[in-house]
């Protein structure tokens, strides 16, 4: 992690018609010390309104968080150029579902500096056995608390700590599902309709009708045969996690780079990730 100066939101913003240097009203720069060259980094563009959260008070506010329950800071990461980053925190309480499944809980907070996204505090129940991440919502626990980045962030932070007392409650309908779901069976027919109800195909696009059969493909062989489904085969838990395996670990990605590690930044920035596996939950709950 970066040091405070991640995010600085006041240097004014200039511009040119051209000819001259214009000063452009109400808008700043957030600007980072460069952790390697000591020199100024832009991150983005803000308001007059947006206030910093910086990486030292983003540790702090986990801590607070948890006070004496026994968790523990796990991973922190700083992506896009220090434009993202996030922490994680490992609670001491490990779900086993069916009493063969283990599922760890884990508190996430995620805090942009370049004003796109708020800092965000979310539970992510994650599978032990391949790492998946469990993210499915829940009517009756929140999941997640967001706090703008305005003046009163501060006082809003505070309100977190009673917010995500609902950690636990959360915890608790997690494993209520999951029990209900290993205790269900789903056949080969009923999942491939699961897979493209998650992902809908474009019936006029051959391109959309390659992806899906190769999706369809994918997904159902690690229904039929991942390893780390040997113990729930041919459960409502094991349709879901196959849907979990393939978005975290198989999904294509286009990236030159270390692909598992860009699936791991997916998983943990992605809205879109996360609204497959909760669609897949709820369609498989329905079933």
């Amino acid at each position: 992690m970066e040091r405070a100066e991640a995010a600085v939101a006041d240097h004014p913003i200039l511009g040119t018609d051209g000819v001259a240097v214009l000063d452009v009203p109400e808008q700043f720069a957030t600007i980072r010390t460069n952790p390697v060259t000591g020199g100024p980094d832009v991150l983005g563009v803000v308001g007059s309104g947006y206030t910093p959260i910086q990486n030292e008070q983003h540790a702090d506010l986990l801590d607070a968080l948890v006070d004496e329950s026994g968790a523990h800071f796990e991973t922190a990461g700083s992506l896009r150029g220090g434009r993202q980053v996030f922490i994680t925190m490992k609670m001491p309480t490990t779900i086993r579902v069916g009493g063969v499944d283990p599922v760890d809980l884990y508190l996430i907070a995620c805090n942009s500096h370049d004003g796109t996204s708020a800092f965000r505090l979310l539970v992510s129940p994650v599978r032990v056995v391949c790492a998946n991440t469990q993210a499915a919502a829940f009517r009756q626990a929140r999941s997640s608390f967001s706090i703008r980045h305005t003046s009163g962030a501060r006082s809003q932070i505070a309100q977190a700590r009673e917010a995500l007392g609902l950690t636990f409650a959360y915890a608790e309908a997690f494993e209520a599902e999951a029990e209900a779901m290993i205790a269900q069976k789903v056949t080969d027919d009923q999942f491939s309709a699961l897979v493209a109800a998650v992902w809908p195909i474009d019936k006029k696009s051959d391109r959309s009708k390659t992806i899906g059969a190769n999706r369809q493909h994918a997904v159902t062989r690690l229904w039929r045969h991942s390893p780390t489904n040997a113990e729930i085969r041919g459960t409502k838990w094991a349709a879901y996690q196959a849907i979990t395996e393939y978005t975290d670990h198989v999904a294509p990605v286009s990236a030159k780079r270390n692909q598992a590690s860009v699936r791991a930044e997916r998983v943990v920035t992605s809205g879109t990730v996360a609204q497959v596996k909760t669609r897949a939950f709820d369609l498989i709950t329905a079933i």
